[in-house]
């Protein structure tokens, strides 16, 4: 257990952290804006395998990573529009509808990466982002290499961030969203479009799920494997969740799961005596125990997942 508490060791856990929250936070995020306009969209997981699998192809077939990235943040605004269109428009069941979007995601993955690769028997690996380190302040001991010698996607999320808290506090549109999932009939009365708004916010909460899908692959693992998401797309729900549909206690919310998932690795590494089973589960064992204790859904918009309907 010593080596656990080693300097290099502790500053390499909370790097681990931060680099594994990324795509935790990109979906998180995005998902907040969604839920925030009055929309349960539970289709992100299938969305995060389809965003890591179009950065992948584009990456391979193009050679440039931020192809990549555009392919992955087309392809999630893509499926959400669609999953806006039955869901605003046509007023099907969110979270059915999400359910399905995941298995559409799941199985639409799997089918093109055997046609893009049909008759090799290993697919390529392709290069990862780089780090940015940030001058001078990458330096700085301890914080410097956890914060501040991060990839360029990584920064991207941490910004999200305090931009997202600006738009719907400070901003008159954010103000307007915000209405569209506590009293929509408000905004209705003002002349003001629900459904724009709703098409909106969902269509960005696609977009920066299968951003942080393209993280995976474009920035971690250099190659697309069915399921690879493992799950974060339902974790980053229940990020929302346990963060109180708020941006900063999400960012917190984030962290923890990261760090639990960061120590496991680590852990694994140095060889200490605790079954990796255990500690695998861990992140998922906390997740159940936020949602319990968030069971009322304290801050939930009052028309989360509620389709409105005009008399």
């Amino acid at each position: 257990m010593a080596d656990l508490f080693q300097t290099t060791v502790i500053v390499s856990l909370l790097a681990a952290t931060v680099r594994i929250a990324t795509p935790l936070l990109l979906a998180a995020i995005g998902e907040l804006v969604a839920e925030r306009s009055g929309v349960y969209n539970m289709g992100l997981e299938g969305t995060m395998l389809m965003g890591a699998l179009t950065a992948y192809l584009a990456a391979d077939a193009s050679g440039s990573l931020w192809v990549g990235v555009f392919a992955a943040l087309t392809t999630g605004a893509l499926m959400s529009l669609l999953f806006a269109f039955l869901v605003i428009t046509l007023q099907v069941e969110q979270i059915v509808t999400g359910l399905a979007m995941n298995l559409l995601g799941s199985g639409l993955s799997v089918y093109w990466l055997r046609a893009a690769f049909k008759g090799q028997s290993q697919i390529p690996a392709t290069p990862i982002f780089d780090n940015v380190p940030i001058p001078f302040l990458s330096e700085l001991p301890v914080i410097g290499p956890v914060l501040f010698d991060q990839k360029a996607l990584t920064y991207l999320a941490l910004l999200s961030v305090p931009a997202v808290w600006w738009f719907l506090y400070r901003t008159r549109p954010g103000l307007d969203l915000r209405c569209a999932g506590e009293n929509p009939r408000a905004l209705d009365i003002k002349g003001l479009s629900i459904a724009a708004r709703q098409y909106g916010a969902v269509v960005f909460g696609g977009a920066m799920a299968a951003l942080g899908g393209a993280f995976l692959t474009v920035a971690s693992a250099s190659r697309f494997a069915p399921e690879m998401t493992n799950g974060r797309g339902w974790l980053a729900i229940v990020i929302v969740i346990a963060g109180m549909w708020r941006p900063v206690p999400i960012l917190v919310a984030t962290l923890v799961f990261s760090f639990l998932d960061a120590l496991q690795l680590q852990i694994q590494g140095i060889g200490i005596a605790i079954p990796y089973q255990l500690m695998l589960a861990l992140p998922y064992v906390v997740a159940i125990l936020a949602l319990a204790v968030r069971r009322r859904h304290a801050g939930a918009p009052a028309m989360l997942g509620v389709s409105y309907r005009r008399e």
